[in-house]
Order: C-alpha cells, then structure tokens, then sequence
C-alpha cells in the first residue's frame, strides 16, 4: 500500500480518516506524519518508546490465544485527543523520549526469545505508525507469530484492505455513542469507529471490543445500551465487550473513578442486549468465560492470569457449543 496521494497542494494521508491533507514540511494531526519532499515519511519508524512482554489478557483480549505472552510495542502520537487517554505521556506528544530505534528483524527475534506467538502494536494509536508496524508484522508472520492492534478505530477502509491476512487481531475502543462527544472532546468521529468495526468484521479479523466507562460522560443507561445493542446487532453477539473502569488520569484528575455500581450496570445492560461474553477490566474481580448455553464456566482469570481453561478444542466439554475465538 502506497500511504498517501497526490493532491495540488501537496499530499493527502491516507493511513487514518481524518485524511489529512499536507502541503510541503507540513505534519498530519497525529503529529508524526510529515510530508517531506512530496512523499509521507512516518517519523516514528523505528523509534520504540515502550516495549514490554505482556499477558495477552492485558491488551485485553480474552478470546484470542488465551494464557500466552504478546511482545507489545508503542510510539509516540495519536489521531484522537481523549482527555482520559491512560497513556498520554505517549500518545500526546510527538517526539521520542528517547532514541531506542530497532528493526523489524530485532522485535521479531525478542518476541521469539521471550516465548511470545504474537506481537501487540499498543500504547499509542497504532495507527499512526503503521508503516512500521507493518514491516514488523510481515516478519512476524515469516516465524508463524499472530499481529495484534489495539486501536481506537479510526483506520482508513485503504488501511483495513492492506490489513488483511497482515493483522490478525482487534481490540477497538467504543468510547462512547454520542457523535457529538466524539467530536467535540476526542477529536474523532463516532461514525467512522462504527464503519471500521463493521469492516473489521466483514473482513473476518478477531474482534474485541472495550469501552471506558467515564463517570458523567457516557455512563448512562440508554448510552450503554445503544453500545451494547450496537454490538449485538452489527458485530454478533459473540463479539467479546470489555467494560473497563476509569482511573483519573491526564486532562480528567478532578474526576472520581468509575463506581463498581456503574461497571455492573454496563455488565447487566450487555447481558439483556443479548451479549454472550461480557468482561469488567480495571477491577479486582475474576474474568470468567461461561458456556453461552450452559453457563459452564470455561475460563477463570486472577487479573490477567488465566488459573482455570476448561475450553476443549474451542468447544465446551459439557454441551460442545462452540466457543468463539481463537484457543491454540
């Protein structure tokens, strides 16, 4: 994939849906995109400002290749400006705090030492660096690891095209359904996130999904259930929605964190929309994966550690529903 085109005034990005239209030295919105001599360079290619070997549980996905390790990798910058966001001393900026700059071949090599099957693009949007997160997942995929992204949605349709059979994994934030909230306090468009997850699914990437529930923000009933319905509806009902609560951080201190009563509100709303697996995060409490027909309990997890795996080749062993996701 080409990741930009021509215009009459220099280049148009085509790596995110804001589209940023860039005349000669100018940088996109995610601050790390430039047009340079009428070509987009990705200024962060290369220059890693964390890497960490994570539980998979932690990105979170519990549906995808549970128990196992994910060598998770971030840069700087974002295409959103979430007054929430829970790494804005990443995301929020556009310089690297430091020069750690690495190769494909070297994070491919670390995640094979380190025992990892797959490789997380996480910790800033990944899509801004996806020029690099391309070549170290075309790698990847060269020693038989899984690619994951952890995302807020707003991948161009160009990008998810060339994603295929490259990415393996989705877990996209739905931060609220409130177009006007999305616009005015995260500089995104809700219907571009709801077009990117109905792509993600059509073109049968592993989806999870995970909302932030912000108390006051999007933590009302007929909010959580247009997210949950929307789920339902468009995604299926087996699409894994993690419930996560809010810590204050970044532009939010003056905010409480999510009461355990607004977390269980969201949990119950999911179930009666019709939501097989409904998981809280950010909590002290055991993440369980129960049989969708008979509430078997498949998964037991202690934070992100997984301490029972009933699954039985992607089946339940006492009704053999099968359980979607990827277990081996």
């Amino acid at each position: 994939m080409k990741y930009y085109t021509q215009t009459t005034k220099g280049i148009k990005c085509l790596l995110c849906r804001h589209y940023c239209n860039l005349a000669e030295g100018q940088t996109g919105i995610c601050g790390v995109n430039k047009n340079e001599n009428g070509a987009l360079k990705n200024l962060v290619y290369g220059k890693v400002a964390a890497l960490h070997t994570d539980p998979i549980e932690k990105k979170p996905l519990y549906h995808f290749l549970p128990g196992s390790s994910a060598l998770s990798i971030g840069t700087v910058g974002c295409n959103m400006k979430c007054p929430f966001c829970q790494n804005w001393e990443i995301s929020q900026v556009d310089k690297v705090p430091y020069q750690q700059k690495v190769t494909p071949v070297q994070l491919v090599k670390m995640a094979i030492d380190n025992h990892c099957r797959s490789i997380a693009y996480t910790y800033n949007e990944p899509t801004v660096f996806y020029p690099f997160a391309k070549d170290v997942a075309l790698e990847a995929k060269n020693h038989g690891l899984k690619n994951i992204f952890i995302s807020n949605g707003m991948e161009s349709p160009e990008m998810i095209d060339d994603m295929k059979g490259v990415i393996d994994a989705f877990n996209i934030d739905l931060k609220s359904f409130n177009s006007r909230f999305y616009k005015a306090k995260l500089k995104g468009h809700l219907n571009s996130v709801l077009d990117t997850l109905r792509r993600l699914r059509k073109n049968d990437f592993w989806l999870e999904v995970t909302t932030l529930i912000v108390p006051d923000e999007n933590d009302t009933p007929e909010e959580l259930a247009a997210i949950a319905g929307f789920i339902a509806s468009d995604l299926g009902n087996d699409t894994p929605w993690h419930i996560s609560a809010f810590y204050p951080r970044y532009k939010m201190t003056y905010k409480n964190r999510t009461p355990a009563q607004s977390l269980q509100l969201a949990y119950d709303i999911g179930k009666q929309q019709g939501l097989h697996y409904v998981y809280k995060g950010n909590v002290a409490e055991q993440g369980i994966t129960r049989c969708p027909v008979c509430q078997k309990e498949l998964i037991v997890r202690n934070g992100y550690f997984i301490t029972v795996n009933n699954i039985l080749q992607g089946h339940c062993p006492v009704c053999n529903t099968k359980i979607s996701g990827l277990w081996n």
